[in-house]
């Protein structure tokens, strides 16, 4: 997983982008980190890890309604949006399907 380090967030227009937006005293975003970890290395795409603290604006306009979410673009278009983790197996399926 990769920490979002840049001052904007930007979306990539190309290929596939994957979000995982979370707060750092959040209890729930750190098992879901935790589970994102293990995806990260079975379906080897560049996961962003981004710490909404940076970047409220965004996650207004973005209209995340809480922590911890995951979102899947695709060329720029939102396909993905998840709140509930429930699982690896269940993170795998999805986002393997987005694997290039």
């Amino acid at each position: 997983m990769i920490e979002w380090n840049e001052k904007q967030l930007t979306i990539s227009e190309n290929g596939i982008m994957i979000l995982y937006l979370y707060t750092p005293m959040c209890g729930t975003c750190q098992i879901a980190r935790k589970m994102l970890t293990v995806v990260n290395e079975l379906v080897q795409s560049d996961i962003f890890a981004v710490n909404l603290n940076y970047f409220p604006n965004e996650a207004k306009e973005m209209g995340i309604e809480s922590v911890p979410c995951l979102l899947v673009y695709k060329d720029g278009i939102l396909k993905e949006r998840v709140y509930a983790f429930q699982s690896v197996g269940y993170l795998h399926d999805l986002l393997k399907q987005y694997q290039s």
